[in-house]
């Protein structure tokens, strides 16, 4: 089929496309998708020129539109960061196939055995806003896995993601696997995603990445089953033994080292008895970082160089320089807050109170929980994933970064030797 067949084809035909490559892909030996995967890396770097002037033409309408200088940052790919998506494409490659993984099994009193084992989903459909990285992650992803995936990324991001698709699209021709594996359909629109959304029978999985709203607009109107990701309302909580240096270092690297991203903190809250101590140098090395600081009247009495906080401030994912900072009375006052105003997320808890750590382990509800540690590790690369489709904050069939294992369902394999239920 020639470029311009495949450009003119229908919705339709594309999701009849993709399914028709799935069951090619579900079958495929380990060995021939890691070649695929090795060419899309080495594509990915071979083409950086071309996909960064593509990028650069997304990141001017996006500025000319007032895109948030948060998500322009989502946008934005340049060398390093192409070269890091091939190395996290590489990472895949070393990873175990999951497909065949057998979870469990066993033998009946009769003879007859039984053998739960992974299978791909068949075709992934992705909806996601200016974040063309994740293009090459839940394709990388999907492939290792034997999926085939239906991609909607978002006007912000077209002319980035064109190529980017192309790009993968000539690693799948070179290394013998069908190019409809992985598809866009941005050039549908809005329209695009709505029945996308509607693909029931066409399309076994949708995953939306992006703001509160689209995810929950996806949730609400979507026939396909969704895999939800959440917003990130992320909370670290300074413990009355927090140490000082930690404190310090910790919630300066999780609200600064990349604030745009949905495992950057939005929320501190510190523990009264430790709050004179402890908030004078978090919030000092945060504003000199260009920090804004969103603080209650506890805090603002403490720390001077602070904007007044509203009720709005709580549940709000700036994605940018923005912190909002409340004291609270403790322990419990700290997980009530976050029961209240938190995503489901990440949370982080700074104490040297073994005790404490294991309530706030235990108690804080969120798909990963922390103790002393940066928020910024909630990622699938970080985790020994190689990427992520996304994270997840639902609690069905998957939880936290989503890797290869969670883009897989199961099946029952059932072996008899002429067994007939009595």
């Amino acid at each position: 089929m020639t470029d311009t067949a495949v450009a003119t084809r229908s919705f339709t035909e594309k999701l009849e496309a993709a399914r028709r490559a799935s069951v090619l892909l579900a079958t495929a030996k380990a060995d021939l998708k890691n070649s695929a995967l090795e060419a899309i890396a080495r594509a990915v770097v071979a083409n950086s020129d071309r996909i960064i002037q593509a990028n650069d033409l997304d990141l001017a309408n996006g500025r000319e539109n007032g895109l948030s200088t948060g998500l322009q940052d989502r946008l934005r790919l340049d060398a390093d960061r192409l070269s890091a998506l091939a190395d996290a494409v590489r990472e895949i490659v070393a990873l175990t196939d999951p497909v065949g993984e057998v979870v469990r099994g066993s033998t009946l009193p009769n003879g007859i055995g039984l053998t739960q084992m992974r299978v791909p989903f068949g075709v992934i459909g992705a909806i996601y806003e200016a974040r063309p990285n994740v293009t090459i992650d839940i394709a990388a992803l999907a492939l290792k896995s034997g999926n085939a995936v239906v991609l909607r990324g978002g006007s912000a991001a077209e002319n980035t993601n064109r190529v980017l698709v192309d790009v993968i699209q000539g690693a799948l021709a070179e290394a013998g696997l069908p190019v409809d594996a992985v598809q866009t359909i941005d050039e549908f629109g809005r329209e695009g995603a709505k029945q996308l959304m509607q693909a029931r029978g066409h399309v076994d999985v949708l995953i939306p990445r992006g703001s509160a709203d689209l995810i929950n607009a996806v949730v609400a109107e979507s026939k396909v089953p969704v895999i939800e990701t959440g917003a990130g309302v992320v909370h670290v909580f300074l413990d009355a033994s927090a140490d000082e240096r930690m404190a310090v270092d910790i919630v300066h690297n999780a609200k600064v080292q990349r604030p745009s991203v949905c495992n950057a903190l939005e929320t501190l809250l510190v523990h009264e008895s430790s709050a004179s101590r402890l908030l004078p140098p978090v919030l000092a090395r945060l504003r000199e970082s260009g920090v804004t600081i969103h603080a209650d009247e506890r805090t603002s009495a403490i720390f001077a160089d602070v904007v007044p906080a509203t009720d709005d401030d709580w549940s709000t994912e700036y994605m940018s320089l923005d912190l909002a900072v409340r004291v609270v009375g403790g322990l419990d006052e700290a997980m009530q807050h976050i029961r209240d105003y938190s995503t489901h997320h990440t949370e982080s808890i700074i104490t040297n109170d073994l005790g404490n750590a294991e309530r706030f382990l235990a108690e804080v509800d969120s798909a990963v929980v922390m103790v002393n540690a940066s928020t910024r590790f909630t990622d699938g690369g970080e985790f020994g994933f190689g990427a992520e489709v996304g994270i997840s904050t639902q609690k069905l069939h998957a939880r936290g970064p989503m890797g290869l294992g969670e883009l897989t369902s199961t099946k029952w394999v059932v072996r008899g030797s002429g067994q007939a239920r009595g």
